[in-house]
């Protein structure tokens, strides 16, 4: 046998060997002998290291140090879950489920797993990336760190040698998290607080040898991109497991909402008993043409629900109540608290939410309140023991001024919340709209943060975001903290701003109720900022996911002469407000010029998505929704019999793919 012959077989054995400890649990030899193989491969790797292989065993051990993670964007979009807290709200989502689609619909049953969201992808069968869920569309490349996890497989048997994406959790078992503990103990070390923060923290540590000390695991749970015969849920974790992927057997099939509701209360009383934390169940529609059908919000998937279980509750003293101003000026009360532990973190303050939250709690001061977590990350006060109350308690009411510049408060109609109208003079607004700005998630400009952008209001050096592009090099310097070399970056990021793309420019602007992905959407529909101010609002309700709200939220945006103003001062400067390369739609014809079509259905000749794609790239318009002024229904295989009815009320034409592909064929 030669060199590379041993090398590759000692790899796949210890392969072999790991998959049985960590995924199967079935151990065939001893840890010592484990050992003897591993280190005898790493003789042998170190010997001829013309044979190195990133997804070699030997990998596990780490050693490699990344001073910092790049930016990676996902193949396929990580999308949020949307929550629930009660069965009712199980019932409306089968509700608005069975609208959709035709037929039976079954679930399947998922535990939610207290972790860190990740994404792998594999090509050839081998690990390529691993990449952090960030905001969803982008995060940051771990691949280092996630080699030395055992259960993560570095190569797969998979169906065939394509690219595909598997999603899952990075979590930390209970008796992992107490003997990492122990040992910091005896190191003199802080403890962590819990084991989900310990699990994502360790995901960026800088050294990957540090990660492989840590005892962390790796629980998969959804297969992206693939195209091989799998048509239910159930069967895509079926195959997961068949590649060697850690897949918990505690995920089961439902007939029914009856059947989701005992996995729920099952699991509900005794998830203590597992060796890892859970803060939930996830329940999917199991065949995955229905999920096609169904379809995506913008945050998150209609055909997944996670039911989070009660929170952890813990009672302590209110002390006082403060208040924040948004970068809208919106006004939050935050509660101040007598600290107390609480799910593992020592918890001081609380949101109140509003002033309908204040009342309804009849909180007064010195109150004993109950505090839970919601979704287990924000502290919220959910109840008040109002037989413990003090005699001489005074209520707590709601500011009528502004906290920061003392201006009246204002509340519009049909909102919970308050707002401060002083947009150009109130500091904490000023900062927020130019923090928002300078994010990574909108110009991401380089060099310069919240603490240094308060210090530049503060000191009259900038009012604007716009500001910004004239800032100079003797303005900034003096800045305290600052210097020559930070100045220096401080303005090349801003001046390195001037590259962002049309829509996170859109985003950057702060409009309330504009998002990430309506920006990207808008930018699409609109390929410049003058069409997109031109808009009337029935144009603007035509782009996907584009409702009254955000509608009415950028028509009010650009009637304000100010905002105008802005937005020339910014191109004056270079900004990007015409949308360029992938941002703009390439028309292939404009044979459909003048119509809109509402797509549902699945599709035999192309996907939902490509389908889409090619009613715009012939000039025509994507709705979501049915209304008079659709001019066609595209319907594939189960589309939902709500919207078929809706179409034969109001008389639009319902035709199938092969219709439109003859409507386009005919007009070129």
């Amino acid at each position: 046998m030669s060199v590379e012959e041993k090398i590759n077989s000692l790899r796949l054995e210890l392969e072999a060997h790991n998959h049985r400890y960590y995924v199967l649990d079935t151990p065939v030899i001893s840890d010592f002998e484990f050992d003897r193989l591993l280190r005898e491969l790493q003789d042998l790797e170190r010997d001829h290291p013309q044979f190195a292989d990133p997804n070699s065993p030997t990998q596990r051990v780490g050693g490699s140090i990344t001073k910092s993670f790049e930016t990676v964007v996902h193949d396929h979009r990580m999308y949020s879950l949307d929550n629930s807290y009660s069965k009712e709200d199980l019932l409306d989502w089968e509700a608005r489920i069975k609208k959709v689609v035709d037929g039976p619909v079954t679930y399947m049953c998922e535990l939610k797993y207290d972790g860190a969201s990740i994404s792998l992808t594999y090509e050839q069968g081998r690990l390529l990336r691993a990449v952090t869920r960030g905001d969803g569309l982008q995060g940051d490349e771990v691949t280092a760190n996630i080699r030395t996890i055992n259960t993560v497989p570095l190569k797969v048997n998979a169906p065939n040698s394509e690219r595909f994406d598997i999603r899952g959790e990075i979590i930390m078992t209970k008796s992992g998290f107490q003997q990492l503990n122990e040992q910091r103990a005896a190191l003199g070390e802080e403890l962590f607080k819990n084991p989900r923060n310990t699990a994502s923290g360790s995901l960026k540590l800088q050294d990957s040898a540090e990660v492989a000390k840590r005892p962390l695991t790796c629980f998969l749970y959804s297969i992206q991109g693939a195209k091989w015969p799998i048509d239910t849920q159930e069967s895509m974790l079926d195959q997961a497991r068949a590649m060697g992927f850690k897949v918990p057997a505690q995920a089961k099939a439902a007939a029914d909402m009856n059947q989701v509701m005992a996995f729920i209360d099952y699991w509900d009383q005794h998830r203590h008993e597992l060796p890892y934390e859970i803060d939930g169940v996830v329940i999917k529609v199991n065949d995955l043409n229905q999920q096609v059908e169904l379809g995506y919000t913008a945050k998150a998937p209609r055909w997944a629900m996670a039911y989070k279980f009660k929170a952890e509750e813990v009672q302590t003293e209110l002390l006082n109540v403060v208040y924040q101003v948004g970068r809208t000026g919106a006004i939050t009360p935050v509660a101040e608290l007598r600290p107390v532990e609480l799910a593992g973190t020592v918890v001081k303050r609380a949101s109140l939410h509003n002033a309908d939250q204040i009342e309804k709690l009849d909180l007064h001061f010195g109150d004993v309140v109950v505090v839970e977590k919601g979704g287990e990350i924000i502290p919220k006060i959910t109840a008040v023991r109002d037989h413990l109350r003090r005699e001489d308690a005074l209520p707590v009411g709601f500011i009528e001024s502004c906290p920061e510049c003392e201006s009246p408060l204002v509340r519009l109609s049909g909102e919970a919340q308050h707002y401060c109208p002083n947009e150009t003079e109130c500091a904490p607004q000023i900062i927020g709209r130019i923090s928002h700005y300078i994010s990574r998630k909108a110009m991401d400009i380089d060099g310069l943060g919240e603490e240094t952008v308060a210090l530049m209001v503060r000191q009259g050096l900038i009012n604007d975001f716009a500001d910004l592009y004239g800032l100079r090099m003797d303005q900034v310097v003096p800045l305290e903290r600052m210097g020559q070399k930070s100045a220096e970056n401080l303005i090349q990021g801003v001046k390195d701003s001037l590259k962002q793309p049309y829509h996170k420019v859109l985003f950057a602007l702060g409009v309330r109720h504009v998002g990430e992905t309506v920006a990207q959407k808008l930018a699409q529909a609109f390929p410049d900022i003058d069409t997109l101010k031109a808009a009337t609002q029935d144009e603007l309700l035509a782009v996907d996911d584009i409702g009254v709200k955000i509608a009415d939220s950028l028509m009010a945006y650009f009637s304000d002469s100010d905002n105008w103003h802005r937005i020339e001062r910014l191109r004056s400067y270079g900004c990007q407000f015409e949308a360029m390369g992938t941002e703009q739609i390439q028309l292939s014809s404009a044979a459909l010029d003048g119509l809109s079509f509402v797509v549902s259905g699945v599709f035999q000749k192309v996907s939902r998505a490509e389908l889409k794609n090619l009613i715009t790239e012939h000039s025509g318009k994507v709705v979501g929704s049915i209304s008079g002024k659709t001019s066609y229904v595209v319907a594939g295989d189960q589309m939902g019999p709500s919207k078929r009815q809706k179409a034969d009320q109001l008389g639009i034409p319902i035709i199938g793919e092969n219709d439109f592909f003859e409507m386009i064929n005919k007009a070129n």
